[in-house]
């Protein structure tokens, strides 16, 4: 097997020593998201009450966390029922054990690495010293990267070292303090940092990967899909409801996330209608990702038949 970070291994180590499950049919569910633009509709969904006015009488708890390996561990311990991330890290807590499926897609949307060093044109001009910030090692944003390594450095794990774990609100803070190199960030975060003073994006997501791809799912695990039907028919509906409201009227969504983003609504508006920024269930790329972290070591096993890894 190829060499991972050990980072990466101490994540993976941490994910297999918990254990823990749901304390059955309660009418209740907890959801967990990420930061930023992406999960818009998972803020359209909580904000306008989707899935209660489906289930008047259900209990829809909602969190909020910085990486998808904190979600995992929540997903273990029974915590939470539902979580929202990338493809690359849903893969690996599935081939350790994690009986999950993916529900929806959600979103694509431009993430890419911004620095503000002007030295730093390309991820080859990176030195040993330089750090790069996202939000854990298993990330998409660390599999876009690697991707780059694999064809720009020769190796995919060639800038492991240089990784720092944050949470996108973090990264953004220290690439205003100059105290990182370099950002691997998405919306908002991605468009606020090229707009400050001598920044620039030197790697896309989809340059690195080659095509466009989802970056953020839904999934939900075996037990609570299997215990709580008539929930999860109306999260996923809820789900479909809010993207389509988002991609019919971006107006209508903006006033709704103004508050949630802090930022003005036609600030979210023009966010919204950014070139690349596309709320759908579609799920693109699954296929890519699991043979690239295959052959490259991240996955010790090729990834299963699609239909095994999605509810239908």
């Amino acid at each position: 097997m190829k060499n991972r970070s050990l980072a990466l291994i101490c994540t993976l180590l941490l994910l297999l020593s918990l254990t823990g499950c749901r304390k059955g049919t309660d009418g209740s569910m907890t959801i967990a998201e990420q930061y930023g633009l992406a999960y818009a509709p998972v803020q359209v969904m909580r904000v306008l009450g989707l899935i209660e006015k489906r289930v008047p009488d259900a209990q829809v708890n909602w969190d909020q966390v910085g990486n998808t390996a904190a979600i995992r561990e929540a997903m273990i311990a029974g915590h939470v029922d539902i979580g929202f991330g990338a493809i690359p890290p849903f893969l690996i807590g599935y081939e350790h054990g994690m009986s999950w499926r993916i529900s929806s897609g959600v979103s694509q949307a431009p993430v890419g690495l911004i620095t503000t060093d002007s030295e730093i044109n390309t991820i080859a001009d990176l030195g040993s010293k330089d750090t790069i910030a996202l939000p854990q090692p298993g990330s998409i944003q660390h599999m876009l990267l690697s991707m780059e390594a694999q064809k720009l450095l020769g190796t995919a794990d060639a800038l492991d070292s240089n990784i720092l774990t944050m949470s996108h609100p973090d990264g953004y803070q220290a690439l205003i303090s100059n105290s990182i190199t370099a950002h691997f960030t998405s919306p908002p975060y991605i468009f606020r940092e090229q707009g400050l003073a001598g920044a620039r994006m030197i790697l896309s997501g989809e340059e690195a990967f080659g095509a466009p791809f989802t970056f953020i799912v839904g999934y939900a695990t075996e037990e609570f899909h299997e215990k709580e039907p008539e929930l999860y028919e109306a999260f996923t509906s809820a789900l479909q409801e809010a993207i389509d409201l988002i991609t019919e009227d971006p107006t209508e969504a903006a006033a709704l996330l103004a508050d949630v983003y802090e930022l003005e609504p036609s600030v979210i508006e023009a966010y919204l209608r950014e070139e690349g920024m596309i709320f759908s269930s579609e799920i693109l790329g699954m296929e890519h990702f699991g043979s690239f972290m295959y052959e490259q070591g991240y996955l010790e096993d090729i990834p299963v038949a699609r239909e095994l890894l999605v509810w239908e």
